[in-house]
This record gives structure tokens, sequence and C-alpha cells, in this order.
């Protein structure tokens, strides 16, 4: 029985749980709350819908791994001065961080325009 766990995220896996990590309702439930369980039980209900197997856990570690990979590049590029390092769906995390809204480029699962690559790319951070 693979619980998945060890099974990295694909490019449309990642897009999905970001366009979900953007909807408003979901910003503003995670915003202050410690006991978030309930909140990643929602992203990954909301993953399911979309054909994506993940559960709670995954989904809370894989939110905190992108906030703390583009927490760490935003602070290395301001020591260096210009940016060196780029991660990937820097982009899409910045809008969420920063408050503003993703624009058309967005994804939803609903609107079946999630992109058809399958390929996988490894976590920097575990």
């Amino acid at each position: 029985n693979d619980t998945g766990a060890g099974k990295h995220w694909s490019d449309n896996e990642v897009r999905a749980l970001i366009n979900i990590w953007s909807d408003a309702k979901i910003q503003q439930m995670l915003e202050g709350a410690t006991r978030n369980k309930e909140i990643f039980e929602e992203i990954a209900r909301r993953l399911m819908k979309c054909g994506i197997d993940r559960d709670w856990k995954q989904c809370r570690t894989k939110y905190k791994n992108l906030k703390y990979e583009y927490r760490a590049l935003q602070k290395e590029n301001e020591h260096l001065g210009n940016p060196r390092r780029k991660m990937r769906f820097y982009d899409e995390v910045d809008c969420i961080l920063r408050r503003q809204p993703l624009g058309p480029s967005s994804w939803g699962c609903e609107t079946s325009s999630l992109p058809s690559g399958t390929e996988n790319f490894s976590d920097e951070i575990k």
C-alpha cells in the first residue's frame, strides 16, 4: 500500500496546489492559523477533485517547503543584491505571498487548463 509519501510532486500537482493556495478563502484560513490540519484536509480534497491523490500532510509539507525556499531565495537575493538563483514556481509563490492575483495564467483544474507535461522534479528541500 503505497501512500505516496516519498513520491515527488509533478509540475501539474504543484501548479494545482498553488492554484488552491491562491484562493482568497484558503489564504484567509491559513493566515495566523497554527492548527491547520483542517485547512490542508480541504486542500487535499480539492486536489482529489482534480485527480491528484495527496494527503493533508503531504500538502502541508509541500506548502511549507515552497514558502521556505521562496523566503530563503528572497534573503539570498537581498544579501547578494541581484538574483543569482530562482526556484520553480517563484513567480506564482511571489504573487501569493505579496497578495497579488495570479493573473490569467493561473491554472485551475476546474478549467482543465493544466498543462499536460508529466515531468517530475525533485524537491531541493525535503
